[in-house]
């Protein structure tokens, strides 16, 4: 896996904002990867990777979901942008011969699964504190990934659980059990 390729081959076919940002997942993934005793290489090819198929269009998810027989649920029916991440870990899969543990980084990176281990929590949290994102809070939340997953993992989710609730957007079922999951933990 040489990541110097795959960075050409994404800056053909995403937008320029959707590069820089999966440019930066990969540094954080990297950098999380070293403080948690994972796989940096692996970690960084996994945050390269994981947005591939997020600027796909309506009609190239369909048929990609058709081609590969990926199912989809009743949420992801109604926000398909939540496909990228199935789409992505099957394209990961396919053309790059990814580890189980790569496709399932990238696979639940969106929704987030009870069934995560460290490396997928990594990739998960990579993304949404990687160095390009600006928004209130986010220093904080670079600082807590360093020292404790889980706990950035929950404040994340009820982030994207106040955000949605405001646009009125269902929640994914994973992120649900998830939340209760890591509520349980940190009783």
């Amino acid at each position: 896996m040489d990541l110097e390729e795959i960075e050409k081959h994404l800056k053909g076919i995403l937008s320029e904002r959707r590069y820089i940002h999966s440019v930066g997942t990969m540094r954080m993934a990297r950098k999380l990867a070293k403080y948690y005793g994972e796989n940096e290489d692996e970690a960084a090819f996994a945050g390269l990777i994981h947005d591939i198929a997020k600027e796909l269009t309506e009609d190239e998810i369909y048929e990609y979901v058709r081609t590969h027989n990926i199912e989809m649920d009743d949420v992801e029916k109604q926000n398909l942008a939540l496909m990228h991440s199935k789409i992505g870990a099957s394209i990961a899969k396919e053309k790059y011969e990814a580890s189980p543990k790569v496709q399932n980084a990238i696979l639940y990176h969106t929704t987030g699964n009870v069934n995560m281990d460290t490396f997928a929590k990594i990739i998960y949290v990579a993304d949404k504190v990687e160095e390009t994102r600006d928004y209130d809070g986010v220093e904080e939340l670079r600082k807590i990934a360093e020292k404790d997953l889980d706990k950035v993992i929950l404040i994340l989710i009820d982030f994207v659980i106040e955000k949605s609730n405001r646009l009125g957007r269902i929640m994914h079922p994973d992120t649900i059990e998830l939340r209760n999951a890591l509520k349980n933990i940190n009783k």
